[in-house]
């Protein structure tokens, strides 16, 4: 159905369920198995009937879970936190307004808790959440029934809480989180994503310091102390001393600059002993314990299976590659009740975002969203959501949500090919062999507000300028004018033969829209590294339509300097109506300074083959029309 371009939700307007007023906050340490102590907040309604037996939502978080105002503010607002995290607050106020209790929890070697960090989500920050919801459904107000959700962070680790199997735990929403985190945040493509984890190194360093106004500003220093502390910690002595014991967590980006490949190891991996000088490997690759100390969610997806939990895969087009994160998951995980939402949004959802038109406010409601979701599984209320089809996606310029049973949607392929003169041409090629060359621009990128950084700009919106300058730079083909909308929606393919004079290359292929009057917008885009070009027949570790590598040392790759090589990949899923009377572009990079790792050495040169010896070309999955 239309909806004017607006991504307000497909179903009408739900009234609001706020049967209660007003929160009351109570924070305590929860000591653990091993006698480290867990900062925790509960959350309840002030006018929640002492008799009363609610489910309760998990929030887990690497991000303080509240901040403690100085004074005078917090004497002026009654001992209250600030709840930075504006996702998450809304959420609360909503969900605690409906009738449910909520937990928000300082994971593990962050915030107020105690104990440090070897890597992200790992093996004991896990069964910490089981021990959490042990004490969940002890409490008097609990009716035994437990949900998680989260953005990012928070979202991995809701899923993660499957690995625990606890019989409580019903339903989670990860919502844009990763799935797989080498090709999905660190290394796209094989390519180290160096802006991203040196931002997010420096960020985690400064909380684990209880330093949080060094990134976001020296203004936040006049308005807080730091991470919120436990109720009764009055000389903050115990938050001093959970501080202290994150002294030794690890650092993701010196381990990140250490890694290539899937399974190499990090100098800091838990699972590896000390022989010598030497870090010596205990008897797993780092991708299996974590690749940069962190547990990816894809090598427990039989465990997270297992727990029976309905799941809400969560995303948007333009945050970094956790649109396919929630396919992959989509896919993989087939458990009742589970679902994917694919919107047009940045991380965390705040804005809606759209090629030729500026962003603006989301008019979808998240969190009237997630009660849905949850109200029908853990509640067994009939919402709605159970009727309708598993799959929601939003198709960009024509400004409608559709539906799927599955994803992708079934489409044709139309094949473009690269052709001479810089064209995009449905016609197969004619001659047997042409070539187009092109040195390499190691000053090319995609700008500060793009997809690679929302992940760490979360209230930012994502913003592409207009590409017509930046293409000059790039290697260009531009289709003929559209005689009709061509919607493309599911996962775009490459292929491209090329040479280099280097042994090495990183490759990144944008597909653009050009209008009427020769404006450039963004659409999607795909990267690889050329030593990961190695296609594997083996079986994937969880499912995904699209090409398969595996990224490891094993199969690696080098090009030979003259040599013609084939590279094949996919770009990021989308979908988007090209209009009548537009262009479809696809340019060719090799370097995007504003996020990615320059390979060390000059510029290369690279040759384009195409021809039907080597027939350059891009396959765009197209519906409908």
């Amino acid at each position: 159905m239309a909806n004017s371009g607006s991504d307000a939700a497909w179903y009408g307007a739900q009234p609001p369920r706020q049967a209660y007023r007003g929160m009351r906050y109570t924070s305590c340490y929860l000591t653990m198995r091993d006698g480290v102590r867990i900062a925790i907040t509960l959350c309840l309604a002030k006018n929640l009937p002492n008799d009363a037996r609610v489910p309760a939502i998990v929030c887990q978080t690497r991000y303080f879970r509240a901040m403690e105002l100085r004074q005078p503010l917090r004497a002026v607002t009654g001992g209250q936190a600030l709840h930075h995290i504006q996702s998450t607050a809304r959420c609360r106020k909503r969900f605690v307004a409906s009738g449910y209790a909520w937990v928000d929890v300082d994971v593990r070697g962050t915030g107020a808790s105690y104990g440090s960090r070897v890597s992200e989500w790992s093996p004991d920050e896990i069964r910490d959440g089981a021990e959490i919801v042990d004490w969940i459904v002890r409490q008097p107000w609990s009716d035994g029934k437990v949900g998680a959700l989260g953005s990012s962070y928070g979202g991995a680790a809701a899923e993660f809480l499957l690995l625990n199997r606890h019989p409580a735990v019903r339903a989670i929403a990860p919502r844009f989180a990763l799935f797989d985190a080498y090709p999905d945040i660190a290394f796209p493509g094989g390519i180290h994503a160096e802006w991203f984890t040196r931002t997010w190194g420096r960020y985690n360093d400064a909380l684990d310091r209880n330093a949080p106004y060094e990134v976001a500003g020296r203004w936040l220093k006049l308005l807080v102390t730091g991470v919120q502390p436990v109720d009764g910690d009055h000389d903050r002595s115990l938050r001093a001393g959970a501080v202290a014991a994150h002294r030794d967590n690890y650092d993701v980006h010196q381990q990140a600059m250490t890694l290539t490949f899937r399974d190499d190891v990090a100098p800091s991996d838990p699972y590896h002993n000390q022989v010598g000088a030497r870090l010596e490997p205990v008897g797993t690759p780092i991708d299996d314990s974590g690749s940069l100390g962190l547990v990816s969610p894809h090598n427990y997806w039989h465990d997270i299976q297992s727990s029976g939990a309905a799941i809400y895969s969560y995303a948007g087009w333009f945050d970094g590659a956790y649109g396919h994160s929630a396919i992959k998951r989509f896919l993989t995980i087939a458990t009742p009740g589970s679902r994917l939402i694919l919107g047009p949004w940045n991380h965390g959802g705040k804005w809606h975002i759209e090629p030729f038109r500026d962003p603006s406010k989301t008019r979808f409601d998240h969190e009237g969203e997630l009660l849905r979701f949850f109200d029908c599984h853990l509640r067994q209320r009939d919402t709605g959501i159970d009727s309708e089809p598993l799959v929601h996606y939003f198709t960009m310029v024509e400004g409608r949500w559709k539906t799927a049973d599955s994803w992708p949607p079934p489409a044709t392929t139309s094949t473009y090919h690269l052709a001479a003169g810089g064209e995009l041409s449905v016609e197969p090629p004619i001659s047997d062999s042409d070539v187009d060359e092109y040195v390499v621009d190691h000053t090319t990128g995609c700008g500060e507000h793009s997809r690679w950084r929302t992940q760490a700009a979360v209230g930012e919106a994502v913003v592409y300028p207009e590409r017509s300058s930046e293409d000059e730079k790039l290697l260009t083909y531009t289709s003929a004018a559209l005689d009709h909308p061509l919607e493309v929606t599911g996962h775009p393919i490459v292929t491209l033969f090329v040479s280099s004079t280097a042994d090495d290359g990183t490759f990144f292929v944008y597909l653009e829209d050009v209008d009427e009057d020769g404006r450039v917008a963004y659409v999607t885009e795909g990267q690889l590294r050329a030593i990961h070009r190695r296609l594997s027949d083996t079986t994937p570790p969880y499912r995904q339509p699209v090409p398969y590598r595996t990224f490891k040392r094993s199969h690696a790759q080098a090009l030979v300097p003259g040599e013609v090589a084939e590279l094949t990949f996919d770009l990021l899923p989308t979908s988007y109506l090209f209009d009548s009377g537009h262009r479809i572009r696809v340019a060719i990079a090799g370097a995007d300074a504003s996020h990615f790792a320059i390979i060390p050495g000059g510029p290369p040169t690279i040759h384009v083959h195409r021809g039907r010896v080597h027939d350059s070309r891009i396959d765009l999955p197209v519906v409908g029309r």
